[in-house]
């Protein structure tokens, strides 16, 4: 049944929604407040991560968290703050970091990420339209003798998980890679991950869709919605309404916000990174990341991206300056003869991820309500996680069968 489907989010993971909506013979619009190439979709790593099976709620973190609280130079930089919302999310933020959670949480992160690797490598064997895909793994990178063991015990639990990783010395890793001129210990490989480059993707994926029918309304800030009988009929912008089927709030750190309008509380944080993009040759084919550091390293179409640090400090886009210098202090610590400009430095940028208590995303029908669904709070794994988020809710607005369980993703999920 052909059905007008509303998706308020224009990031990575509203365009794969509003993809599978669109197999599945829906009608589809668009809705953001903001305009196209803003947002943490265009400025991440642009990993397909399945290695990435620990979530950031992991035992250890509340300790590091608060060593690095007062530093904003750290590679997780909390600014205190005396709010409702953050303290509840830190509280529960705390009784996730547990071993048993962490326990539950590994096959389900794992399980999503490889059906989301599958439909991207689905995608691009379509060529729909041509977007750039690599799948050739990725270096887990250290320096310390902390960073080698934390590394050998992830890659010793990755292993039982049946993935394909193994340790590699400095020497090894220069005969992968010819021509770079690594400064570190040695690394772990994990072949099964990928990457791609985010801001041509985007432009690509959004110009298809809109060929294909997508009515792309950028610019539009939702600020109400019209109800009846637990549905909603219309989301009612500032100068539009736009009649709805079924509604999708994928709006990432403005979730919570939208939902409260409709009485669903939602424990969710902006955790805000950044990126730097250097045109120096780097000779890099293959993505690493700077584990001592929390710098991520891609090769894109055209220039080398340094991306990291999570900063929870609430929704807004300051740049701070320290952090930026500390992305580029961590990569020319790691990389000999590498020339990060002052130029590129001041050309940052950031994008707030949307985090929840335990690592993993909300993605499902909130209880009460007939016809919307939530796709939200993917934090660091977004780009990772999207292809499966939208399947799974074009599944669930078409009443197909569910390519994975959604209980670890319920709305309504406990946290302590």
């Amino acid at each position: 049944m052909n059905k007008k489907c509303v998706v308020i989010g224009s990031g990575i993971i509203g365009l794969h929604i509003a993809y599978f909506l669109l197999q599945d013979g829906n009608d589809v619009t668009i809705i953001d407040k903001a305009i196209e190439g803003e947002g943490a979709s265009y400025v991440n790593a642009g990993y397909i991560t399945p290695s990435h099976i620990i979530p950031l709620s992991s035992p250890g973190i509340i300790t590091k968290g608060l060593k690095w609280m007062f530093n904003s130079r750290s590679p997780f930089y909390v600014k205190p703050r005396l709010d409702k919302d953050f303290l509840q999310w830190s509280w529960a933020f705390k009784k996730s970091a547990t071993n048993e959670k962490v326990k539950k949480a590994i096959p389900v992160i794992k399980d999503i990420n490889f059906l989301s690797r599958e439909l991207y490598e689905e995608m691009h064997s379509k060529k729909e339209f041509e977007f750039n895909y690599d799948r050739n793994g990725i270096f887990m990178c250290y320096k310390s003798a902390a960073a080698e063991k934390h590394e050998a015990d992830a890659a010793e639990l990755a292993s039982r998980e049946g993935m394909d990783v193994k340790h590699c010395t400095v020497d090894e890793m220069r005969e992968m890679q010819p021509g770079v001129d690594f400064n570190l210990k040695g690394s772990f490989f994990y072949e099964c991950d990928g990457h791609m480059t985010p801001d041509d993707f985007m432009s690509q994926f959004s110009t298809y869709l809109k060929s294909a029918g997508v009515d792309f309304r950028a610019g539009n800030e939702v600020i109400d919605f019209e109800v009846k009988s637990k549905t909603v009929t219309k989301v009612v912008c500032k100068d539009i309404s736009i009649a709805a089927d079924e509604v999708i709030v994928c709006a990432g750190v403005w979730t919570p916000h939208l939902l409260k309008k409709l009485g669903i509380n939602m424990l969710m944080q902006a955790g805000k990174g950044y990126s730097i993009n250097t045109y120096s040759p780097t000779n890099l084919t293959i993505p690493c990341i700077l584990v001592d550091s929390k710098c991520a390293v891609t090769p894109m179409n055209g220039y080398t991206r340094f991306a990291g640090t999570m900063e929870l400090s609430g929704i807004n886009k300051i740049i701070r300056r320290e952090r930026v210098e500390a992305i580029a202090e961590a990569a020319n610590s790691y990389f000999n003869n590498l020339n990060i400009t002052e130029e590129e430095k001041a050309k940052a940028r950031s994008g707030l991820r949307p985090c929840t208590p335990d690592g993993l995303p909300y993605i499902g029908r909130p209880e009460n309500w007939k016809n919307v669904t939530v796709a939200a709070g993917h934090a660091m794994m977004g780009w990772s996680l999207a292809p499966a988020t939208g399947k799974l809710v074009s599944q669930i607005i078409s009443e197909q069968p569910l390519s994975m369980d959604l209980t670890p993703f319920a709305i309504e999920r406990r946290f302590i």
